[in-house]
């Protein structure tokens, strides 16, 4: 079960120590539907931050989740150093909680820790005996949990954290419901960093951070004398902020075991790209090498244990023995019969698993109605008051825009503006009816009481009790999650859903918020080549680094 210590020996204070390890052996885990983990081990070392990898689905929240207390695993065991932080949890209070009470609450631990500090050194001055010893092995955890948790520094990093997390601006005696969604997300993520536990970990931390942010966020980090784990697919981040990468999607591994865990590599997310696609590499050629030589080794077992003419029964083993001293040819037969049967036999016990299919993007549909050159969405001074200032463009047939600016600056209010979610404050947005609108959100939340295949149909306008059918999936959805409810899918696999359903209608226009937002590494990367190759328009807002740095169309940059 976790281990979530309240106090650390002073031997760990220099963040070598194994007791600041975060360890997990054996893990295995189950919703009622699925089995989700399967004989899960790792170490992640203090001061080394790590990235947690796999694809949509594959179980990266559910074993955060584990490592942080929130579910109890099926089997296996884990040893967290406390107190833990998982960024997704929920900010402390309701939707009429001010800021400045968030704030207030991430310092408490280190308000306390000092208070208690204090109060144990002046124990210490007038304790004597057994009473002193006792009062000097409690000053030192103390002394130990406070150095770890910086508690003298918490005001100061509290002023460092809003400002690096762009929240210097935002109103302390706001109250949560009246600042952005983005804002929100942020403001947790300054929750944990401002309150300082010791083992941190961050599932999707980046997804509403700009690039100033992101590079807060990755120095802070590297400071952090704890463990980090981060689950994570924004690539750019993960190469400047992790030393070596846990991967969950399946490895290679032999058919006759159940297979789970997990595979380790060093270095950063780029070295193991590379380290990746080779393993998978040597793992199908491996798995055609033994099933060519399965076959072959069956066909020459078969054809040995055959008398040579037409129709005759198979030699028995007693047979080739009588004839074994009185026949070479049958003596040579003999030998090669058992070496067959002995290797087909390892070769079946020890042959690899056949690699999964990977789920990945196949293709966008053809964009319709394309017309030589003509205006599909011009915009002029719109302005939404507070959020966007004024900002005019347009968009010709088949040219591509891309949006950018730090976060405030306006870009989803005005993805939003552009797909009629939002009236402008001024201004005018002019889109011929004709043109055909595809509108990916930065969060869709799923439509309740709906499965994957009744909101997919829905998209493709099919009318209930169509059958199962879904025209197309492009490669984004698997056929066994149609029945699926949607609220039971994780945030990356909703994202896939999402981004079906708008593709299932083909848009002319296609306007894309994130659209790389939990996405996995592979699917955002395929999805990335194929816009590039649409012949359609498209309306795209992004702080994806990787993204941006690949972007060949037009840029927009808000602010």
């Amino acid at each position: 079960m976790p281990s979530h210590p309240s106090s650390l020996p002073a031997a760990v204070l220099s963040g070598a120590g194994p007791g600041l390890h975060l360890r997990a052996e054996g893990l295995s885990f189950s919703f009622p539907d699925r089995r989700v983990l399967t004989d899960v081990s790792l170490v992640v070392p203090a001061g080394r931050p790590t990235g947690l990898l796999g694809e949509n689905g594959s179980g990266k929240s559910t074993l955060l989740h584990l490592l942080a207390g929130d579910l109890s695993p099926d089997s296996g065991s884990l040893e967290v150093p406390g107190p833990v932080g998982l960024l997704r949890q929920e900010l402390p209070g309701g939707p009429a909680t001010a800021v400045r009470a968030v704030v207030e609450d991430a310092l408490a631990r280190s308000r306390r820790l000092e208070a208690e500090l204090v109060a144990a050194g002046e124990a210490l001055a007038v304790e004597g005996g057994e009473a002193s010893a006792r009062a000097a092995r409690r000053y030192d955890a103390l002394l130990a949990e406070a150095t770890l948790a910086d508690v003298w520094n918490a005001e100061v990093r509290a002023e460092a954290v809003l400002q690096g997390l762009q929240l210097g601006g935002v109103d302390l005696a706001s109250r949560l419901d009246e600042i952005s969604g983005g804002q929100r997300e942020r403001l947790s993520l300054a929750h944990l960093l401002i309150a300082r536990p010791t083992t941190w970990l961050l599932d999707e931390p980046t997804n509403h951070l700009d690039d100033d942010g992101a590079a807060f966020l990755a120095t802070a980090i590297a400071e952090h004398p704890g463990p980090v784990l981060i689950a994570s697919h924004d690539r750019a981040f993960l190469d400047d902020a992790t030393g070596a990468q846990l991967d969950l999607d399946p490895a290679e591994s032999p058919a006759a075991t159940e297979p789970g865990g997990l595979t380790a590599y060093s270095g950063t997310f780029s070295d193991y790209l590379l380290a990746r696609f080779e393993a998978r590499d040597r793992w199908e050629h491996r798995f055609r090498s033994e099933q060519e030589e399965l076959k072959e080794l069956r066909r020459a077992v078969k054809d040995s244990a055959s008398v040579g003419h037409e129709g005759a029964g198979l030699r028995s083993e007693a047979r080739i023995t009588k004839k074994f001293y009185a026949d070479r040819n049958a003596t040579v037969v003999s030998r090669r019969l058992r070496e067959a049967r002995a290797r087909l036999a390892r070769l079946e016990e020890e042959q690899v698993r056949k690699p999964p299919a990977e789920l990945h993007l196949t293709h966008l549909p053809a964009a319709p109605g394309r017309s030589g050159g003509g205006v599909q969405l011009a915009l002029s001074a719109v302005e939404v008051a507070g959020r966007l200032e004024p900002t005019s463009f347009s968009l010709s047939a088949g040219q591509h825009l891309l949006v950018t600016g730090a976060n405030g600056t306006g870009k989803s209010t005005l993805l939003d503006v552009v797909s009629g979610e939002l009236e402008p404050s001024a201004g005018t947005v002019d889109r011929p009816r004709r043109v055909r609108l595809g509108h990916l959100g930065q969060d869709d939340l799923a439509p309740p009481g709906r499965t994957v295949g009744q909101h997919l149909r829905a998209a493709a306008g099919l009318p209930e009790g169509e059958g199962r059918a879904v025209p197309e999936l492009f490669g984004l959805v698997h056929p066994r999650d149609l029945e699926r409810p949607l609220e039971l899918l994780s945030r990356g696999q909703l994202r896939r859903v999402m981004l079906a359903a708008v593709l299932l209608d083909p848009p002319e226009l296609l306007v894309l918020d994130e659209p790389t937002n939990h996405l996995a590494l592979v699917t955002a990367t395929r999805f990335e080549a194929a816009l590039a190759q649409w012949e359609g328009t498209v309306l795209i807002a992004s702080h994806d680094r990787w993204l941006r740095s690949r972007w060949q169309g037009e840029v927009l940059a808000l602010g």
